[in-house]
């Protein structure tokens, strides 16, 4: 074990398996936490390759709130 395991408490999320809306597959998708705290961008699905509505909002603990919704097309 190393002495740097306990920073693993101070972590920040890069990354998160969400469900797709359309398909219903998971997806892991790469999230920027410097991208700032409320996030909102638009993703394909990594299986059916429709659009989806990605939401991420980060908490003080640098875990990461993810939703993904129907992105609406004109």
């Amino acid at each position: 074990m190393s002495e740097h395991d306990d920073e693993d408490e101070d972590t920040v999320d890069t990354e998160a398996t969400v469900l797709c809306p359309y398909c219903g597959e998971l997806n892991d998708i790469a999230l920027d936490p410097g991208g700032g705290r409320h996030q909102e961008y638009v993703e394909d699905c990594q299986v059916c390759c429709r659009p989806w509505r990605v939401r991420v909002t980060y908490l003080p603990d640098g875990g990461a709130e993810v939703s993904v919704e129907a992105e609406q097309l004109d």
